[in-house]
Parts: structure tokens; sequence; C-alpha cells
């Protein structure tokens, strides 16, 4: 899975594998962590969100455990 820099104080990087609707979120303090079932729309939001931080805390933490 392609990961995607981020410009964000939480986040550093974020991949998506559209086939198995799976998200990997990096964040600064290091640990990379898998979120299945995700939609494609938000993934497409976290890349679009202001500040990503706030849109992980709304839209996916907590949200799709693998």
């Amino acid at each position: 899975m392609e990961m995607i820099r981020v410009r964000s104080s939480a986040i550093c990087a974020v991949g998506y594998d559209a086939e198995r609707q799976r998200l990997k979120i990096t964040f600064q303090q290091g640990d990379t962590y898998d979120f299945c079932r995700v939609p494609y729309h938000i993934y497409s939001g976290l890349l679009e969100a202001g500040s990503k931080g706030n849109y992980y805390n709304d839209h996916i933490r907590d949200r799709y455990q693998c």
C-alpha cells in the first residue's frame, strides 16, 4: 500500500487499499494503525480535511476496527 505524506500536526502519512477498504494511518509519534471496511469517501475526506486530526477524531477513531 502506498503511503501519502500529509501536512498535519497529528498525522504523518495515510494509505488506502480500495479493494480491501483498508486505511492505514501513521501518526507523528511513529505509531501506525490499520482500519478496516473504511468507505472511500472517508479516506478522501481525510485527505481533503483542513484539520486531519479533527477529521480522524470525528469520522474514523473507534469506528473501523479490524
